[in-house]
Formats: structure tokens, C-alpha cells, sequence
């Protein structure tokens, strides 16, 4: 099974036909992939958390820390290089995550979920009262540098480029993740955790690790956003967000590392769209788009081409 894995190479075709895509994209594209390529890196660690049977409303904790992370050091420290600031959003989101963990790994079910967005509104309470993390305003982020250098006219194509090459990093981790003994064996905590315990592995443990994994994929999606965005907000830690996240995941399905940005992507094309001509209606076309998908793919958009490559039809191929 593993001499057969194409997934590594598949990775890296499709990172590289959107690195040549970026050049001939216009501007608006390139930020809403930028955009999809942020929420994607969010969904990446939801995937693996939604494998373990439990569904985290409070992943926009972990998102809105990462990308306050990088706000926060430019805006009071003037720190602006991109590499130093992924790895702050990195470890915000990574830290936020271990300190929830200690409680969220000892729930599952509903009771997971609940806690889950409890942490987010705490957050969402603190960032709308506190006027130094900019209140209800949000913070304006500086012009974003890389090793010194800052893009002006090609800023958008830029930032497309690094999200690319983070999004290909992070899949490929993921994958490299999921294929070793902790990560096969966190499917079966959904079914059986009492097996999984007999088999050495600490269930406890192990669902710590993946919070702590999925928050640091939350925290560095965050980054991306703030990125792009240019400006924070409290909203990035609302649940409405966080419910967007879980929105993505139902679409998209869990049956490879690449699922997350198939959804990502659609999702924002749908949005935009419905945005752009009914914007009166808009949450309905994106909930009837929803209901279609799980109804009718209730593996994701990813089971369509698992079923078309031989695959069962919940799209699953780990």
C-alpha cells in the first residue's frame, strides 16, 4: 500500500500547475485563493480530528490566535518578516491547543463539540473588550516583508506563491502523518477507543496530539488570512466562523489531504458568486449547496473521485 502512494507526487503536480496558474491569474483570483488556501489549512486539522469521531466548533480559537499572533507583532513590535511571523502563528495556534487540550481530550461527542466553541467565545468576549487587541475595530496589519524584500505591485501574487508552497508543505506533512502509527491509529478511536488502548496507545494522549496538531494547521491558516487580508478582527474567533470551517469539511470529506482545498476553493467560488448576484440570498445558496452534498455525497466532493478511481464511496483512502 504504501510503494503504491501517489499522494506525495499528486501534491507537488498540483502545487506546481497552481504556482503556474498564479502568473496568468488576475489579482482578485489570486486573493480569494489566497483566502480558500487559508481556511484550507484550518480544514487540514479538522480532517484529522473529524477521522477520531469528534467535531471541534472552536477551531476559529486556534485561527484567530494565529493570525492576531502575526497582527500583534507588527503592530507593536514592527516585526514583518513572513517566516518569523508563520512561526509565532504556528506556535500560537499550537500553544492555544495544548493549553485546551488538557480538557477537550477527555470529552467526546457533543460535549466536545460545546467545550470546543465555549473556548472560541472566550476568546471572541476578551478581543471585543480589550481595546490594546483593538477592540470591536480589529488591528491593520503592516506590509508584509520577505527577508527584507516587501512585494508592492505583485503583493497579491506574492502572497499566493507562499500560501501555495505552505499549503504543499502542510499536506505533505499531513499525509506523512496519517500514514504513521499514531495517525492509523486515530480512525479507530471513533469506533472502538477501548481497542486502541489494548493496542499500547494512550487514547488520551494521542487525541492531544492531533488537537495540538490540528491547532498549529489552525494557527498558520490564520496567518495566511491575515496575510491577505491585511487586517483582524474579532470575528476571526466567532463561532460562525468556526462553523464555516466544519461547512468546508462536510463538503470537501476526509478521504485525502487534498480534499481540504477542493472544498476550500469551491466554497469561496460559491460564496463569491452567490454574493455577487443574490446577496440577499446567499446564505441559502450556500446552505442549499450543503444540503445537496449530503444528501447526495455523504463522503464529500472527495468521494467523487475515489468512487472514480475504485474507492469505497465514503471517499476514505488512508
Amino acid at each position: 500500500m504504501m510503494t503504491s502512494d501517489r499522494t506525495i507526487p499528486t501534491i507537488t503536480i498540483v502545487a506546481a500547475l497552481a504556482l503556474v496558474l498564479g502568473f496568468v491569474l488576475p489579482e482578485w483570483v489570486l486573493f480569494l485563493s489566497n483566502v480558500a488556501i487559508g481556511k484550507a489549512l484550518v480544514v487540514l486539522g479538522l480532517l484529522l480530528l473529524w477521522r477520531c469521531g469528534v467535531v471541534p466548533f472552536g477551531q476559529a480559537l486556534f485561527f484567530a490566535g494565529g493570525g492576531y499572533g502575526v497582527g500583534l507583532l507588527g503592530h507593536y513590535y514592527g516585526i514583518t518578516d513572513i517566516f518569523i511571523l508563520t512561526i509565532v502563528a504556528a506556535a500560537v495556534g499550537g500553544g492555544l491547543s495544548a493549553l485546551a487540550g488538557f480538557l477537550l481530550a477527555r470529552y467526546r461527542g457533543i460535549f466536545f463539540t460545546m467545550l470546543s466553541m465555549a473556548f472560541s467565545m472566550i476568546l471572541y468576549g476578551v478581543l471585543v473588550k480589550t481595546e490594546a487587541l483593538g477592540s470591536t475595530d480589529g488591528i491593520g496589519l503592516k506590509r508584509i516583508t520577505v527577508l527584507g524584500w516587501q512585494p508592492e505591485e505583485q503583493f497579491e501574487l506574492a502572497m499566493y506563491i507562499y500560501a501555495v508552497l505552505l499549503g504543499m508543505i502542510c499536506a505533505v506533512l499531513m499525509h506523512v502523518y496519517l500514514q504513521s502509527v499514531p495517525g492509523r491509529l486515530s480512525e479507530p478511536i471513533r469506533g472502538n477507543e477501548v481497542r486502541v488502548e489494548y493496542m499500547g496507545m494512550s487514547v488520551q494522549r494521542l487525541m492531544h496530539i492531533n488537537l495540538i496538531i490540528a491547532g498549529i494547521f489552525a494557527g498558520l491558516g490564520g496567518a495566511v488570512t491575515a496575510f491577505s487580508v491585511g487586517h483582524i478582527d474579532p470575528e476571526m474567533a466567532y463561532w460562525t466562523t468556526s462553523g464555516g470551517f466544519v461547512f468546508i469539511t462536510i463538503l470537501a470529506g476526509t478521504g485525502s489531504v487534498l480534499a481540504p482545498f477542493l472544498g476550500a476553493v469551491i466554497f469561496e467560488v460559491i460564496r463569491t458568486l452567490a454574493f455577487s448576484y443574490v446577496p440577499d440570498y446567499w446564505q441559502i445558496i450556500l446552505g442549499g449547496a450543503l444540503l445537496l452534498s449530503i444528501f447526495f455525497l455523504p463522503g464529500g466532493l472527495w468521494s467523487l473521485i475515489a468512487m472514480a478511481k475504485g474507492g469505497k464511496k465514503n471517499g476514505l483512502n488512508y
